[in-house]
């Protein structure tokens, strides 16, 4: 009779992971890998707070905008990469930390790109494509090792290698050319078409030839709820930004606690109208929809981030060294308050395959945050406009029986899959 061996050890083959498996969740190396995020998530957010603070309101929403989209895209290559082939092993867990060290590198040349667009001349992003040719070096190898684990898997997984690696040698090339704003902006559009387009081409080819990467629809799911935690981090901390600076001027006034108070229930509105989407149910029976919602997140992610930026904002209004207005700080969380319960809308629109029959609910939610930028500008006080900003009407709609109607939605979703399968 053998003894049970306690400890994992050695090489094991990439064979790819059962998309069927029971009980997959998030491993601890990828909550540990999501840590560097929450750096990234904050330097971003921290220099879209300080443009908007001196007014270069163009160049800090531009540079949060790209710097979203590294940051989130980064992630969402090897969260699917990990749902499809996780090993566990030695030289799975190296390959990480070297992609982790790579986002430390991105987040570490955010500063710069935002400064060299401030300044209007040459983007300065050398930084950050260091850290993406460290990130895609260890990337390009996970996927090679899937190769040659399993010959079903080849075509896709190779595939996956040369996009990932021409979309690198893209970036580079930009650097070689001192590109101002809108010349860059025109490069890194055809660059980003490479890495957006990618996985797509990749998957195509995989299909054609019987073996697209087997990811776990629960697992990947409870990756993207992972990370929308992250980002309501940000919230928090852009929370706590404008409290330091609320309690040191003001002192713990009624107004101060009121604004301290709802920056959290704005973050806990926003987590709350987050995971009211089932998202893994529909994914588990229409993969086919897995490419609309993983991009689209990308503007979920990158809203959230941008309210606790906006959270941020708030403490520069009663920083002497300012000059920023309530309706600046309010129209800072709003904006970004409505792209985030719009994407979220929409997500779930796209999931179901038909538009919520509570749709003037949703819009009159959306109505709020507009209504919250009119308050600040006619004089409102700053906690009297933030009652307006979180979602919680779509929480409250649903509470009261909207539920009823987003629930059969999914339900009638679930079942024609089921029933196409057969």
């Amino acid at each position: 009779m053998s003894t049970p061996s306690y400890y994992r050890h050695g090489l094991q083959r990439m064979v790819g992971r059962n998309p069927h498996e029971g009980h997959r969740g998030a491993t601890t190396l990828e909550l540990f890998f999501d840590l560097t995020f929450v750096a990234a998530f904050g330097v971003a957010g921290n220099e879209l707070a300080h443009g908007i603070a001196e007014a270069h309101y163009g160049s800090a929403i531009g540079g949060f905008a790209f710097a979203m989209f590294a940051i989130v895209w980064a992630w969402i290559n090897y969260s699917w990469f990990a749902s499809a082939f996780d090993t566990d092993d030695w030289l799975y867990r190296l390959l990480t930390m070297v992609q982790m060290v790579g986002v430390v590198i991105l987040a570490i040349g955010l500063p710069a790109m935002f400064k060299s667009l401030h300044e209007g001349g040459a983007i300065d992003n050398g930084v950050m494509v260091a850290g993406y040719v460290v990130m895609r070096i260890a990337m390009i190898a996970q996927w090679l090792r899937a190769a040659h684990g399993n010959p079903q898997y080849r075509a896709v997984a190779k595939s996956y290698a040369i996009v990932v690696g021409s979309a690198q040698v893209a970036w580079v090339l930009i650097l070689l050319f001192p590109l101002d704003a809108s010349g860059f902006a025109i490069a890194a559009l055809f660059a980003g078409a490479i890495d957006v387009g990618g996985p797509i081409i990749a998957e195509s080819r995989g299909g054609r030839r019987g073996g697209m990467t087997p990811w776990h629809a629960h697992h990947i799911a409870e990756r993207y709820g992972l990370l929308a935690i992250i980002a309501l981090g940000e919230t928090v901390l852009g929370t706590l930004a404008a409290a330091r600076v609320l309690t040191d001027t003001e002192g713990w006034t009624l107004s101060s606690i009121m604004v301290i108070g709802l920056g959290i229930v704005v973050s806990f509105g926003l987590w709350w109208a987050y995971f009211l989407v089932p998202s893994a149910a529909v994914l588990a029976v229409r993969r086919s929809k897995a490419f609309v919602w993983g991009y689209g997140h990308v503007l979920v992610f990158a809203s959230i981030a941008a309210i606790g930026a906006g959270l941020h904002v708030i403490g520069y209004v009663y920083d002497d060294h300012y000059h920023v207005s309530n309706t600046v700080a309010i129209a800072s969380i709003a904006i970004p308050v409505v792209v985030f319960m719009l994407s979220l809308y929409l997500l779930h629109s796209w999931l179901v395959s038909a538009f919520a029959k509570n749709a003037w609910l949703q819009t009159s939610a959306l109505a709020l945050p507009v209504l919250a930028i009119i308050f600040a500008a006619v004089g409102w006080p700053l906690w009297a406009c933030l009652l307006a900003l979180a979602p919680m009407m779509i929480v409250l709609s649903f509470e009261l029986g909207a539920w009823r109607t987003l629930d059969a939605q999914v339900a009638r979703a679930v079942a024609r899959a089921e029933a196409f399968q057969k």
